[in-house]
């Protein structure tokens, strides 16, 4: 017992009046595992059952962060506290260096500020689909300083929070998860509108990914320069991998077209030439 009492007390290095000792190391470490284990425990009991909710996912996500957060900052507190600073020196002794430091990293504590922002706010949660810059991404975590996501190309993209709270966006999926979506194409002159129109609305169909099929519209828009203009309108739950959903739709379109003989136009020029008195060939209207 005299043994473990004296490696409990023993004295690494004295500064002055503060003494460091194996118990404070000992009080240090135990605090960091508590803290582990702690917040392990929380993130068990928010997920403990798996939703297919995206909001309820999102809503969990984003109070197990704000927990965390708080458990650790206790906890680091808690160490100070055991290694005998006080905080109200610390910050009295360094108020010249704080404001320096302060100028310095201006868009840092921006960003800090903004995560905290994002994760009480709730307008944007992790699997969202966002539209930043003209590039889809969906939202993987969400930070105290910067949000990972990831594009259409499976390329992980860390976006400051600051950027998603000061700047214009689009959130795909913030009211619901379905998305209207819609193809437009062009026929020749002369197709039959109705079959057109059937045909859309069957393509749309054939396709897995569409949902709410009641709701699939398919309307005849314009006469275009070249071709009746046509527009499918449909909803989707795929919305992070549309693009795909689209050219299988296309697919589906331009096939029922070849069999049933309608025909998708091509811009054409017609050019008129005649001769004049020196038998040289002009341009019509030169």
């Amino acid at each position: 017992m005299e043994r473990i009492k004296q490696f409990i007390e023993f004295e690494i290095f004295r500064i002055g009046e503060y003494s460091f000792t194996t118990s404070k190391v000992i009080t240090v470490l135990l605090t960091i595992l508590v803290t582990v284990f702690l917040v392990w425990v929380v993130k068990k009991l928010l997920f403990r059952r798996y939703s297919e909710n995206r909001f309820e996912k999102g809503n969990l996500h984003a109070l197990f962060q704000i927990i965390k957060y708080v458990i650790w900052i206790i906890s680091i507190l808690l160490i100070l506290e055991t290694l005998g600073i006080k905080l109200n020196v610390l910050l009295a002794g360094s108020a010249a260096l704080l404001v320096g430091i302060g100028l310095g990293l201006q868009n840092t504590f921006n960003n800090f500020i903004s995560g905290i922002i994002l994760l009480f706010e709730g307008s944007i949660r992790v699997g969202d689909i966002l539209e930043v810059d003209g590039d889809v991404v969906k939202i993987q975590r969400i930070g105290l300083r910067t949000s990972t996501a990831i594009n259409r190309d499976d390329i992980a993209i860390i976006l400051p929070n600051s950027l998603l709270t000061a700047n214009k966006l689009i959130n795909w999926s913030h009211q619901e998860k379905k998305t209207r979506f819609r193809i437009k194409v062009g026929v020749a002159y002369g197709s039959d509108v109705d079959l057109v129109l059937k045909i859309l609305r069957e393509s749309a169909l054939d396709h897995p990914d569409i949902s709410d099929k009641a709701s699939i519209i398919a309307r005849f828009i314009d006469f275009g320069e070249s071709s009746l203009d046509f527009e499918l309108l449909f909803f989707s739950d795929n919305i992070f991998r549309i693009e795909n959903v689209k050219s299988e739709i296309r697919k589906i379109i331009n096939r029922k077209f070849i069999e049933n003989k309608v025909t998708i136009p091509f811009p054409q020029v017609d050019l008129h030439f005649r001769t004049d008195s020196t038998g040289y060939f002009n341009k019509a209207g030169d």
